[in-house]
């Protein structure tokens, strides 16, 4: 009878890790979409200021959707549920964004 409450209290683990691990990765998904529309928006110069401008809501709208994705992994990670390299997506997606918007041209 003890095998079978602690097979349970496993398996119910195992659901809960992969459960986790499926929603940071959707979180990372959607944040990448848009940093990478961010990264293909490009502009004529600095003149363009729509593009410029489109560029910026992208990496931001990025950054909005990774937000809650660090969060998700630092809870996860804290409880035991995820590996520390999960924070290597979130970081780089935060970087990327962030340099988007701070290098994009200036209308």
């Amino acid at each position: 009878m003890a095998d079978q409450g602690t097979s349970g209290t496993i398996r119910r683990g195992t659901v809960v890790t992969v459960a986790s691990a499926v929603l940071v990765s959707l979180l990372h998904a959607g944040a990448g979409f848009f940093v990478l529309c961010a990264l293909l928006t490009r502009s004529e110069g600095p003149w363009d200021r729509t593009v410029t401008d489109a560029a910026r809501l992208f990496a931001g709208l990025g950054l909005a959707v990774e937000l809650p994705a660090v969060a998700v992994t630092a809870a996860c990670v804290a409880t035991g549920r995820l590996r520390r390299w999960w924070y290597a997506p979130a970081a780089a997606l935060v970087l990327t964004a962030l340099a988007r918007m701070l290098f994009a041209p200036r209308p």
